[in-house]
């Protein structure tokens, strides 16, 4: 997920009466919320081809969230005593005890929500790289903004003027987005179920579908089907009937190519590849070059669309 919903799913656990079990409780959660993140600088480093491969792994895999904990700890601990409390001496110290559950909640709810979106998340990093995907959010919901966003809001001024039943509001903010999380997660499984049944009366067999969650609306599912040689896309909207449209031709992969085969043995495709769940191919042979295109139509359609897209050169033609 984005990192304000990261962000302001530890605010509003921190208002929930979390942040009151400690000093610097609220800030370990807003941290430990975010901290799994810092694999993104990959990206500001220019190198996607790292990033594809490193994302959602190193950092966020079973053995670092086993670590981050104690490390975040150990991080607010030497704060609490070589800085907080040298500028405020009356001021109680940090509970090791609740900070260190905090972090560990906190940093649990990173990869479950990261798992929500088409993404996906590799859990068991660094002992096996298998993606696992949730395809219950788009990457950024506005609704989970809003909701956790008024309920972090109403809970911190309720408790600012002393007013009674501050954390209220915030659980009722988390939970909400809970009842919403499951309720797109389902929705997500009957899109995939109808997806199924429309293509299968088209004499398609799907091997593998992803009904993609759309910003705004939770009505409507992106659908990406693997029916064999390639491709079938479409979309499920659950207040139409059908429920079920295709965009038109089946998308054929375009892996036979004896480029390709050339191409999968280059570093780069080799990382993209792992990373990517629907992989199209198109070779682009002129005199001077060979240049093979690999979209993953996840997030892109054409070569040269940025992120989701790689082009490989090769030698020779």
């Amino acid at each position: 997920m984005d990192n304000l919903t990261h962000t302001l799913v530890g605010a509003a656990l921190a208002e929930s009466g979390l942040g009151r079990r400690s000093a610097l409780a609220t800030a370990t959660l807003l941290v430990a919320a975010n901290l799994p993140d810092v694999d993104g600088i990959l990206y500001w480093l220019a190198r996607p081809d790292l990033a594809y491969g490193f994302r959602r792994g190193w950092t966020h895999g079973i053995l670092a969230l086993a670590l981050w904990p104690f490390l975040l700890v150990g991080a607010m601990l030497a704060w609490d005593r070589w800085v907080r409390r040298r500028l405020r001496p009356g001021a109680a110290p940090a509970v090791p005890r609740a900070l260190l559950a905090v972090a560990f909640l906190g940093l649990l709810t990173h990869p479950l929500l990261d798992w929500f979106n088409t993404y996906g998340m590799r859990w068991l990093m660094p002992f096996s790289g298998r993606w696992s995907y949730g395809d219950v959010w788009f990457i950024a919901d506005p609704w989970v903004w809003l909701v956790l966003g008024v309920g972090w809001w109403r809970s911190r001024r309720r408790r600012q003027r002393d007013a009674p039943h501050p954390a209220r509001a915030a659980r009722a903010a988390l939970a909400v987005v809970a009842c919403y999380a499951a309720a797109m997660f389902v929705a997500g499984r009957i899109a995939r179920g109808v997806a199924e049944r429309a293509l299968a009366g088209h004499g398609l067999t799907a091997v593998r579908v992803m009904a993609s969650p759309e910003p705004l609306t939770p009505f409507r599912r992106r659908i990406v089907a693997d029916v064999g040689a390639g491709y079938a896309l479409g979309t499920v909207d659950f207040l139409r009937r059908p429920a079920f449209t295709a965009d038109g031709e089946v998308v054929p992969k375009g892996d036979r190519a004896p480029e390709v085969a050339r191409a999968e043995r280059e570093p780069a495709a080799a990382t993209f590849l792992r990373w990517a769940r629907f992989p199209v191919f198109r070779v682009d042979t002129t005199r001077a070059s060979t240049l093979v295109h690999i979209v993953d139509l996840r997030y892109a359609r054409a070569p040269g669309a940025g992120f989701g897209a790689l082009t490989v050169p090769i030698a020779g033609r």
